[in-house]
């Protein structure tokens, strides 16, 4: 399994025990995954507790944000990577581990920049999630959808695959925050990368609190949306005049 798994971390100590533990185990499943850690400036024990849990590990690396932000760290996460394919997955462990396995066979068995998991697809399970931010969600994702023209109907999930060649053409990104995996799949549809749309499950965390805040992100969400836009305009005016 050619695959880099990177999962950035922020004040997570009371549950990246039971997420590590996890890990090991799918990974010897799969010996040539790479798990990458990036610490964002936590304040908790969560890296001291990272630092205990992977001694001996060589297949799970560790490293500190270099600017504090989320962005930031997928970025970090991006460049450490070793591996053909990357994929984000929360430290919270609401992404499926079945679903990460299909997400691999379907890029190794293919020639697919992404393949983009939808949590609001036939065939998709959804437990737990809030409904006041389930609301907020399909307004947001709906209305990107419609400007941008896509089929696609998730973008601001975070658990998608990439080709590490893809994604690296698509740095540097100008997200800070959780934003960034709004500016990853838009780049990814208006550059015209080949992406398949999957349906996938989420569950909501059992531990520890969510870092999602809706009024402080409202904006930067907002600013993303209209730098990809702009983007995608610019990107076929000069299409056109190189016809």
């Amino acid at each position: 399994m050619s695959l880099s798994l990177i999962i950035p971390v922020y004040n997570e100590e009371s549950q990246i025990e039971t997420t590590i533990r996890k890990l090991i185990l799918f990974q010897k499943k799969f010996q040539q995954l790479e798990i990458i850690f990036i610490n964002d400036f936590s304040t908790d024990e969560t890296k001291n507790k990272i630092n205990k849990l992977i001694r001996r590990k060589k297949f799970i690396k560790f490293y500190d944000n270099k600017k504090k932000g989320l962005g930031s760290a997928i970025q970090v996460g991006i460049l450490k990577s070793k591996k053909n394919y990357i994929c984000i997955f929360m430290a919270d462990l609401s992404d499926d581990f079945k679903d990460l396995k299909k997400y691999y066979l379907l890029m190794k068995t293919n020639k697919y920049d992404a393949i983009l998991g939808s949590r609001f697809l036939k065939g998709s399970k959804i437990s737990n999630y809030p409904i006041t931010k389930l609301i907020l969600n399909r307004i947001f994702n709906n209305f990107v959808r419609i400007i941008f023209f896509s089929r696609y109907n998730d973008f601001t999930n975070a658990f998608k695959i990439y080709k590490r060649k893809s994604l690296l053409e698509l740095l540097p990104m100008i997200s800070e925050n959780f934003n960034v995996f709004l500016e990853i799949p838009l780049k990814i549809i208006s550059r015209n990368y080949s992406y398949l749309i999957i349906p996938i499950n989420w569950n909501n965390r059992k531990h520890g609190k969510s870092k999602f805040k809706i009024k402080e992100l409202g904006s930067m969400y907002i600013f993303t949306l209209l730098y990809c836009f702009i983007e995608k305009i610019l990107l076929k005016k000069s299409l056109k005049k190189v016809i």
